[in-house]
């Protein structure tokens, strides 16, 4: 879906900017690096998913070794309240499938969680697991360092929510306002061709348009940076 956008993009552009079927091929590596925002776009809303995922299942940890369950059975039944929690497969549970499995071959509890903190390469999973592995090593509250990654990730989902609410309405504005140029371009070709003629099909008119989009890019690369918020 996302290559089909660039692509449909791409051709919008290469009609309204050059009104050339080379165009659309000389700007074809273009593609690259909007499949390349889009990754990062899909990479940025997993974390989201996964550090609430994770918020969860550390919560569920937490009530299962306040019980009296060992860290091996905790895993266990963390999984299983999980399997509860959420429909379907997701990564987090995917992760404590594969915990379970190591526990099952007997790898120490530490490597499990060290290995998953390898894997996962989150940053609240990574402060939580090296807080939780040295607390665990030199007899330390494990239960208190838990409460307190729990309300760490909670505080941080918050204020991520509040600036969402905040720029909600900059972000809806930032796509209108990406969408007016090629808005006014095709008012332009369509209501006033004769006028439009003289930027197409010479050098100068190639060169005027090709500043222009350079602006508009540049202008939409500083817009996203400036809507886009990390905590």
């Amino acid at each position: 879906m996302a290559f089909t956008k660039a692509v449909a993009l791409l051709g919008l552009i290469a009609y309204l900017y050059y009104e050339s079927i080379w165009a659309f091929f000389l700007l074809t590596p273009a593609i690259v690096g909007y499949m390349k925002i889009w990754e990062q776009e899909c990479v940025q809303q997993k974390e989201r998913e996964f550090r609430q995922q994770f918020q969860e299942a550390i919560r569920l940890m937490l009530a299962s070794l306040n019980v009296g369950y060992s860290l091996e059975n905790a895993i266990k039944e963390t999984k299983k309240d999980l399997d509860i929690l959420y429909n379907g497969q997701t990564a987090i549970q995917r992760e404590f499938t594969y915990m379970i499995r190591q526990v099952f071959v007997q790898i120490p509890t530490e490597q499990i969680l060290e290995e998953w903190a390898d894997r996962v390469k989150q940053e609240d999973l990574q402060n939580f697991v090296n807080v939780f592995v040295t607390a665990k090593r030199s007899g330390g509250d494990l239960l208190s360092i838990i409460r307190d990654s729990i309300g760490q990730i909670r505080d941080k989902i918050e204020v991520e929510r509040e600036i969402e609410t905040l720029i909600a309405a900059k972000k809806y504005e930032f796509k209108v306002m990406s969408a007016i140029p090629f808005g006014i371009i095709g008012y332009m070709k369509i209501s006033f061709p004769e006028f439009m003629e003289i930027l197409y099909g010479n050098v100068l008119g190639v060169g005027v348009m090709s500043i222009c989009l350079m602006i508009y890019a540049g202008a939409y690369y500083f817009g996203q940076r400036i809507v886009n918020i990390e905590i």
